[in-house]
Order: structure tokens, then sequence, then C-alpha cells
């Protein structure tokens, strides 16, 4: 998920960045949590952050100071039901490559397709935040089971229970997953079979390469 951001997308696409964001916290909160405990380690690791705008030291700058832009109403339960299906999905395919095959999740309308829909607005994608979680090269999320499903298909079935606003609201959804080989070529260059030739990157890496050429 990390790498496929840092070093796929576009230096300055909001995906990336976003990444670079979620370290630079991740790291803060570390350092400054061992400060008290390793306070020679913390220092040299807070001298050292090269983003850093101040080198007043991690003692002088106070204690922990999470955003509360942070705290998104339901993203946590996103998240959460997002990898319960990415367990469904890896369980399915017994230790193989998860980029070899492509995902469909089926969810009935409801607060769980909801949130599947706040990580994946498309109704399928190779480059979204479910589909990155996924770990597959390709994610279609549907509401009903496609009718070409094939009557031998392997569906996985599951349920994810909901707990939002402390209790408030609470929903518990079932959700079927489906793994299928995909049928494309493995790109040179992100490494997903999302490419039509083996020899030629994916569509979402030719953007990427041609915004690159255009900004030089």
């Amino acid at each position: 998920l990390l790498s496929c951001r840092l070093y796929c997308e576009e230096a300055k696409d909001p995906k990336r960045r976003s990444c670079q964001t979620v370290l630079a916290e991740a790291l803060d909160i570390v350092v400054r949590s061992f400060a008290p405990i390793l306070p020679h380690l913390a220092e040299e690791v807070f001298q050292y952050i090269p983003y850093k705008k101040d080198s007043e030291g991690v003692f002088r700058t106070g204690w922990i100071n999470a955003s509360s832009a942070w705290k998104k109403p339901g993203i946590e339960e996103a998240i959460e039901g997002a990898c319960a299906m990415r367990d469904s999905f890896l369980g399915s395919i017994s230790g193989k490559n998860a980029l070899e095959y492509e995902v469909i999740i089926v969810i009935e309308p409801g607060l769980l397709f909801e949130l599947m829909e706040a990580l994946q607005a498309e109704e399928t994608s190779s480059v979204s935040q479910l589909n990155e979680i996924m770990m597959a090269s390709q994610t279609t999320l549907l509401s009903e089971l496609p009718k070409e499903t094939p009557s031998d298909a392997n569906i996985i079935k599951g349920t994810f229970l909901i707990n939002l606003e402390g209790g408030d609201i609470c929903e518990q959804s079932s959700y079927k997953v489906i793994a299928r080989p995909i049928a494309k070529a493995k790109c040179p260059r992100c490494r997903r079979y999302t490419s039509e030739s083996s020899s030629t990157p994916c569509p979402r890496c030719l953007q990427v390469l041609a915004a690159g050429k255009g900004s030089t």
C-alpha cells in the first residue's frame, strides 16, 4: 500500500502527499512518545527530521498534539470493514500472489456499502483506496452478484458489525467476496496486472510518466 503510493504515483499527487503526511505524523507521535524513556535517541531522531520547521528540540516543542481533523466519522469502520473483506479474499487464495487476482465485493445497499463507496467511488478500480487495502490488481464493488457468475464460483461469505457514534448507530451487514484470476498482463512499472502487454506500462503509469515528462 505505502510502496505503491510513494513510488508509483506522481510526485505531487494527493495520494502520495497524503501518505507522506501520515508517515510524518506517525513519526512525530512515536518520537514524542518514547522521548521520556529514551531521551537521547528521541532528540537525535528529532534533529534529523528533514521537514521540521524549528530546532528547539523534542522537549521544548510540547507533548503529543494530534489534530482533530484525523478523527473522521466512519473512516475507522470503513478501514476495518475493508480489512475484514481483505482477510476473506487472502484466505480464499491460499497464500498465492494477491496481485494475480481481481476481487469482486458484493454488499447489499446499506451502511456498509456506503462506507466502502467512500473508499472507492467507481464500480471497478485498480487505484482506489479500497483496492489498495485489498492488495489485488483490481477491485469491483457491487450491490448484487454479477449475472455471469459461474455456478461453481468460490464465494466467500462474511459479516461485519458497524458501530458508530458510541453505539447509537449499530448495524450488522453481510458481504460476499469473489476472487478470480485477472486476465491482464503485469505492468513493468507498478507490477500490478493492469496492463494490456507485459512490455507496456498500465494506463495509470503511462499517465504518471507523461505528467513527469511534461513538468521537466
